[in-house]
């Protein structure tokens, strides 16, 4: 991986499919497969495909990881917990990526991010286990400076920078508070610059095509990990066609 050309880049497309797991578990049947997700977004232009294994199992299984890890033909970014378990599965699948991630049982989806500067000492040691097994590690961190100083002191590879206010205050159609948060996004990954200039910067929630496009263009984004618009927008258009309207989204 090429850092040093992070900035000229646009950023890339990590589809996270948890969805199609989802789907597949109302049910309790094989299908939809998310392998078979998981492969088509490959193919119709995907640069990672991402997936939480969470503690619950509510949606992606062991199963899916093993399989998944196995057959990709880009990179596997497994977001889970920072739990003893977690680290056993990482270290025996060996994704390319691990991002951690704070996780609720009761919770929908991800309400926040990780708070790393209360838990400096655990993840530090976290990472330096990932890291000796070759897996790189990213923290979903909300856009806060002394959150990234923390990522940055735990030996993180990357960041993965919380928009989920931002993608709120677009549903609540409130102008100002959106472009609060997108400056706040964009001041986070300045600093983030500075404080480490090989730390890769991602950004992710609640990210869709009507919002995608402001967050893609900040300089310095490395990649944008997307899943629950592009895989609501699969069921009307199709999973590749979903993809392909992603991308468009982000780089018109």
């Amino acid at each position: 991986m090429n850092t040093s050309s992070q900035h000229l880049q646009q950023p890339l497309l990590g589809v996270n499919i948890d969805h199609v797991a989802t789907l597949r578990q109302v049910r309790g049947v094989d299908y939809p497969s998310p392998l078979a997700a998981a492969l088509l977004c490959e193919q119709a232009g995907a640069d990672g495909i991402t997936i939480h294994l969470r503690e619950d199992r509510r949606h992606i299984q062991d199963a899916d990881v093993y399989d998944i890890a196995q057959q990709l033909t880009t990179r596997l970014n497994l977001e889970m917990a920072a739990t003893t378990e977690m680290l056993a599965i990482a270290c025996e699948v060996k994704p390319f990526w691990v991002c951690l991630v704070p996780e609720k049982r009761a919770e929908l989806t991800t309400e926040g991010g990780l708070d790393v500067v209360g838990q400096i000492t655990w993840l530090t040691d976290y990472i330096s286990q990932l890291h000796a097994a070759n897996i790189k590690v990213s923290l979903f961190i909300d856009p806060d400076e002394a959150q990234i100083e923390a990522a940055v002191a735990c030996q993180a590879d990357a960041v993965e920078l919380h928009t989920g206010a931002y993608a709120e205050m677009g549903l609540a159609s409130n102008t100002a508070g959106q472009r609060a948060e997108l400056q706040r996004i964009e001041h986070a990954v300045s600093h983030a610059q500075l404080a480490d200039n090989k730390l890769l910067i991602n950004a992710g929630h609640g990210l869709s095509r009507d919002n995608v496009h402001a967050i893609a263009q900040i300089k310095g984004i490395y990649e944008l990990n997307i899943g629950h618009a592009l895989i609501a927008d699969a069921v009307f258009v199709g999973l590749a066609q979903a993809v392909t309207m992603m991308k468009a989204a982000m780089y018109r």
